[in-house]
């Protein structure tokens, strides 16, 4: 079993940058694709970004295009959401995800003031 623990969240104002870290235990997720997700107060959980295993393709919600860089360091396995130019409504808890096995970590609160 995968566990995840993602780290890095806090407290900024508008336009500040954070820098999310999803690390694996327990065994190697580099084979694996993961998802950013997050979840705002009140509604539904959505993908903010994922990265592919092999190639390392990455997609993004259009909410975050430009902003968001998810990326990935096999070696450390860990996947990283680096966050910049960030607003109010992207307060949320954010997950990592590993779709095909299941896996999800407990979340880290990300909080944005204006």
């Amino acid at each position: 079993q995968v566990q995840l623990v993602e780290s890095g969240g806090g407290a900024v104002q508008t336009g500040g940058s954070l820098r999310l870290s999803c690390a694996a235990s327990g065994r190697s997720f580099s084979t694996y694709d993961v998802v950013w997700y997050r979840q705002a107060p009140g509604k539904e959980r959505e993908a903010v970004a994922s990265i592919t295993w092999g190639t390392g393709n990455t997609r993004y919600a259009d909410s975050v295009k430009g902003r968001f860089i998810i990326s990935r360091d096999n070696a450390k396995n860990t996947v990283y959401l680096g966050m910049s130019s960030l607003k109010p409504e992207d307060t949320a808890i954010y997950y990592c995800h590993v779709p095909l096995r299941g896996d999800w970590g407990q979340g880290t609160q990300v909080t944005v003031s204006s």
